[in-house]
């Protein structure tokens, strides 16, 4: 009995859906969920173009004969939609699904296997990204289950997205420790037209480009052109991003990780253990990977780079598509704006408290202490009731720390946040927000702009803090 049976038993939602059986030493498999898609084969170019092994050389696609070392992988690629959606949708799914095969079929490879699945039939409730994911995900362990693999890596895409050269082996070399559940990956969104595309579809020979460095020339490559005011949405809706992450990081928050489904990992046995991937029609990547991250040995893989789209989309109700549609709707110019540091400041000194919280007995004064609208929201959330049942089933101030951020996760902030702004801490121009951050955090080797009108110069700023993150 394989290591995922139990699990796809329980929760699998279809059968056996791929006959081919994996190589024995199959190592990763990428996930695709493409959805009225007509771009996929620029995704699909560059997981082709991926090296495979650091002692492989660049035309050992085309030799007969490949390493013992190489990394094994597969792509699975499921086109989906519900039996109720547009002719024009289902008529695009349908083309997507015969120029993939046709791709196939001209692609042979000696260490990766692509399979395409087509399908139409899902329920209006069930019909979404999430529900695709899970599919395929699923799927990912049927096939590592069945060679005894609960080790192997499962990687979520997107359809729009191209990644670096090194990729695959960025991903299984974060892997090989055996210390890490899942993982984030490194990614950028092109913030120009054109540049670099070649230092991800060609060969160039440069170290930089090929270990992701973040290098700016590195980070625009996705073969797609647009017009100015998509990319100038992009740019603050990735630093809103990274804003956000970097600012629940700073309040002592130990779980905060991106959560972007084009960029993220997980073993196989992890995930049935959590199990496996919800059917929400968007934010699916952000409960899963809060479920993972909670068990303590999540972290990022920064040695490769992600590029997802940065083009305006209706196809999910969250993520890049419908911000950037958003912002280029309005005015242009439009800024987008982003939580108020400053409740974030408050929950850095609730936080700075954990010890005292753990083992004074009067913590009258403690909280007290704190600002009002922040009283307020842990009154409503009965949070003295919570932290007395916590402190109880404490032995140690470990397990009061797992404790207690289960209890205060990532929702919990999220709702804080929405509380302090109907409180009188209003959403703030991102460029604002991240500028007052920095002078809060003041990053060391870190020179801090002036004003946060360059929100390009602020974006990068905030990459190089993100990559350069010991987690």
């Amino acid at each position: 009995m394989g290591f995922g049976d139990a699990y796809l038993l329980k929760a699998g939602l279809r059968d056996k859906l791929i006959q081919p059986e994996s190589h024995p030493g199959l190592k990763i498999i990428v996930t695709i969920p493409v959805y009225n898609e007509s771009g996929l084969e620029r995704c699909l170019d560059s997981l082709f173009q991926c090296r495979m092994s650091a002692a492989i050389q660049a035309d050992a696609i085309q030799a007969d004969a490949i390493r013992a070392d190489a990394i094994r992988a597969e792509v699975l690629v499921l086109i989906n939609a519900s039996a109720d959606s547009g002719p024009e949708i289902l008529k695009q799914n349908r083309a997507t699904c015969d120029a993939t095969r046709s791709w196939i079929a001209a692609h042979p490879h000696p260490s990766i296997s692509f399979f395409v699945l087509l399908d139409q039939s899902f329920g209006k409730k069930e019909a979404g990204v999430g529900m695709a994911r899970k599919i395929l995900m699923d799927e990912a362990v049927r096939r590592f289950s069945s060679i005894g693999a609960p080790d192997g890596i499962i990687a979520s895409m997107d359809a729009d997205a191209v990644v670096e050269k090194n990729y695959l082996e960025a991903i299984v070399g974060h892997f090989k420790s055996g210390l890490s559940d899942g993982c984030s990956i490194y990614f950028e969104h092109p913030l120009s037209v054109g540049t670099g595309d070649s230092n991800v579809s060609e060969d160039t020979g440069d170290s930089n480009v090929s270990e992701g460095t973040g290098d700016s020339n590195v980070s625009e490559g996705t073969g797609e052109a647009f017009g100015p005011e998509v990319y100038y949405a992009v740019t603050q809706y990735e630093l809103h991003l990274r804003y956000y992450l970097q600012s629940v990081r700073s309040t002592g928050y130990p779980y905060a990780f991106h959560t972007v489904g084009s960029s993220f990992a997980v073993i196989a046995d992890v995930y049935c253990k959590e199990g496996g991937m919800n059917r929400r029609q968007g934010g699916e990547d952000f409960y899963f990977i809060q479920k993972v991250a909670q068990r303590g040995n999540f972290n990022e893989c920064n040695a490769t780079c992600v590029f997802p789209s940065p083009r305006p989309s209706e196809r999910v109700p969250f993520g890049t598509g419908p911000v950037v549609a958003k912002l280029i709707d309005q005015m242009q110019g439009a800024q987008l704006t982003t939580y108020d540091p400053r409740p974030f400041s408050m929950l850095r000194q609730l936080f700075s408290g954990l010890e005292l919280m753990h083992s004074a007995n009067d913590l009258d004064h403690f909280m007290k202490s704190q600002p009002e609208v922040l009283i307020g929201f842990l009154e409503e959330n009965q949070f003295g009731e919570a932290l007395m049942e916590i402190r109880k089933n404490s032995a140690s101030f470990e397990a009061f720390q797992k404790r207690f951020w289960r209890w205060f996760n990532m929702f919990r902030i999220m709702k804080f946040l929405h509380h302090a702004r109907e409180k009188g801490y209003p959403d703030i121009p991102v460029g604002a927000a991240s500028l007052k951050l920095l002078s809060q955090i003041n990053p060391e080797g870190v020179e801090i702009p002036p004003d946060g009108s360059d929100l390009k110069e602020l974006l990068e700023i905030f990459r190089k803090l993100d990559r350069s993150s010991p987690r």
